[in-house]
């Protein structure tokens, strides 16, 4: 939350102040205290020293699009583009890394959701000169269908606050290659596809572009490092596997809520999940629990 969201979008004040009232009841946080790798605090150490571990880490694996020409200068995943806005607004230190700026260039922002549209409005605000959002599935309708849709999740045309301020959107379009020069970006190669998703011949075509944000969503958690080391199993997409009734892994003392079990999902999933989770380990602990569901 506090480096993936904009400030425009939501101010970092209200985390601090939830973190505050945390510290004010009794969470003792450890920043920058990387778990399991090279380097990080032993996993098994904290195995010995504490009676459960709560693995709510996030899905941060996100989704490539290997095509040619993908070495390129001047494309990169969402996040990394996102996070560094967000330490440059706050005045934190980048770690030396090479700046990701939309200004003055054309910049293209491949996938919808969130993500994409956070891309949009930071690239607006760092004064792109032009923003295009593609999408790989076609146009939605102007209004749902209530009498298919419901109680499902109405299927519709959306236009979030950033695509609002002014962004080109291209529905049922897929990339085909990157094009540079002197190894930098300097336009896509993009093709028009059909519902199944294959090219239709003849719809070729080429977007200007000096940066390509890729918004395509997150895989699942990093296995590297903490989940290897803990040896808990994994569900068929690649997630920490545990049921929604216990929240418990393959590991008796380690249990596992919010991205890092159902895969990228919404905040709100996850500090509901975190709820439940917190109220299966009192049981586990105890035998019993009073904590609400």
């Amino acid at each position: 939350m506090r480096y993936g969201i904009p400030d425009f979008k939501m101010e970092k004040h209200i985390i601090d102040r939830r973190v505050a009232q945390m510290i004010a009841e009794g969470v003792v946080f450890h920043y920058n205290s990387a778990v399991g790798g090279n380097g990080g605090i032993n996993v098994l150490e904290l195995l010995r020293n504490y009676d459960v571990l709560a693995l709510t880490g996030g899905c941060e694996v996100p989704r490539d699009l290997a095509i040619p020409g993908r070495a390129l200068a001047g494309i990169h995943f969402a996040m990394d583009f996102l996070a560094q806005q967000n330490r440059r607004v706050s005045n934190e230190y980048l770690n030396r890394a090479s700046e990701i700026v939309a200004r003055d260039k054309h910049v293209v922002v491949i996938g919808g959701g969130d993500t994409g549209s956070d891309c949009i409005g930071t690239a607006l605000r760092q004064g792109a000169k032009s923003v295009t959002q593609l999408e790989i599935l076609a146009a939605p309708p102007a209004r749902e269908n209530k009498a298919l849709t419901w109680p499902h999740w109405p299927v519709k045309m959306r236009t979030s606050t950033s695509q609002a301020e002014g962004v080109v959107r291209e529905f049922a379009v897929q990339t085909q290659a990157f094009s540079g020069h002197q190894g930098r970006l300097r336009k896509l190669c993009c093709v028009r596809i059909d519902d199944k998703f294959r090219p239709l011949p003849g719809t070729e075509f080429e977007l200007d572009a000096e940066l390509a944000l890729l918004a395509m969503g997150f895989s699942h958690p990093v296995h590297d490092g903490l989940l290897k080391e803990l040896e808990v199993e994994l569900d068929h997409r690649g997630n920490v596997r545990a049921n929604p009734l216990d929240y418990q892994t393959s590991h008796g003392s380690v249990f596992a809520a919010g991205d890092m079990r159902r895969g990228q999902s919404l905040v709100v999933w996850a500090i509901r999940e975190g709820r439940l989770c917190a109220r299966a380990i009192d049981t586990f602990l105890k035998g019993r629990t009073t904590m609400p569901r």
